[in-house]
């Protein structure tokens, strides 16, 4: 028999992926046509198109871990199996790699940051501070 889904469960499923596509596209993830970010890594409290709040989310230190995770993956992996590694001056080597690993990083970081904020759109999670009243009433 095959397994099959609830439809609550796909429609959950569904709206945290379009969250991640939304918000690593620098979009605000509830209307995914107002600019999400400000600046460099500063969200905008309220999308210009829809009004929605996004100022509330959380994004702490999930990006820069999960920047470092992608960029060590997708550059210092690979590179470790190059011969060039072993052979080259570490001058070379550096010269070569970390501007690599600079750019990979500054490009990354606001679309990762723009991904949580995503995600947390899509699982509703509740803005700062709502937590702290439920657990003192």
């Amino acid at each position: 028999m095959a397994n099959v889904q609830a439809p609550e469960t796909i429609m959950r499923d569904s709206k945290v992926w379009m969250g991640l596509f939304r918000g690593a596209a620098l979009k605000c993830p509830h209307c995914g046509k107002g600019q999400l970010m400000a600046g460099y890594l500063k969200v905008r409290p309220v999308c210009e198109v829809c009004a929605h709040d996004n100022g509330h989310y959380r994004a702490d230190d999930a990006p820069p871990y999960f920047t470092i995770l992608i960029v060590g993956h997708l550059i210092v992996a690979p590179m470790l199996a190059f011969s060039f590694i072993l052979t080259w001056p570490v001058w070379a080597v550096l010269a070569t790699v970390l501007p690599s690993l600079l750019i990979a990083t500054l490009l990354l970081l606001p679309r990762v940051k723009g991904a949580v904020i995503g995600y947390s759109w899509a699982v509703e999670v509740e803005p700062r501070g709502v937590e702290e009243a439920k657990a003192e009433a």
